[in-house]
């Protein structure tokens, strides 16, 4: 697991990251229903840093793509692809190049599987086959949810949106087709 996690780090820009996985077999009395050993990731994110544990060393852009490693990497193995694999802000953290490396990488998966993402990132959403819109309205006491499927014109309208925020101009629509083209 731990090769493979690796092997999935550096499209992800963490080329300089380790990773691996700890097992400690816990004293008997300790043993109960989920077994008799403490399972653990430990990375080093920088040349020549300690080992330590994922969830203390990793910053949240870090996190989340050490996540998608290490689902990408389970999804691989032999026993064939998971049919759906839902990501919600996996590219938490990130932008530019390493926005767009985590949108391929996601590309990439959805060939295998269904991949669903909720993203706020366009290099991301660029990547992605098809689209919906989410967005919430209401009052005090309710809240109502309405997703909307996109049309290929108003994805580029919608990833526009996102480059460019509340004022939509004639270069962040150039963006957005040069995102999606890419």
């Amino acid at each position: 697991l731990a090769a493979s996690v690796e092997g999935e780090l550096t499209p992800l820009k963490l080329d300089k990251a380790r990773f691996r996985v700890v097992v400690d077999r816990l004293d008997e009395e300790r043993a109960g229903p989920t077994g008799m050993d403490r399972v653990a990731f430990d990375v080093s994110t920088n040349p020549g840093a300690p080992f330590g544990p994922l969830e203390v060393i990793a910053s949240g852009g870090e996190l989340a793509r050490f996540a998608l490693a290490l689902k990408a990497a389970l999804a691989s193995r032999d026993h064939g692809a998971q049919p759906l694999m839902i990501f919600d802000e996996v590219d938490q953290g990130v932008g530019g190049a390493v926005a767009d490396a985590v949108g391929l990488r996601l590309r990439r998966l959805a060939g295998e599987a269904q991949v669903l993402v909720v993203t706020h990132s366009p290099q991301v959403a660029a990547r992605g086959h098809a689209h919906w819109r989410i967005s919430k309205s209401g009052d005090a006491s309710t809240t109502r949810t309405t997703v909307e499927p996109l049309s290929p014109a108003a994805r580029e309208e919608e990833i526009a949106r996102m480059l460019a925020g509340a004022e939509i101009t004639d270069a962040a629509r150039a963006a957005a087709r040069a995102l999606i083209g890419a």
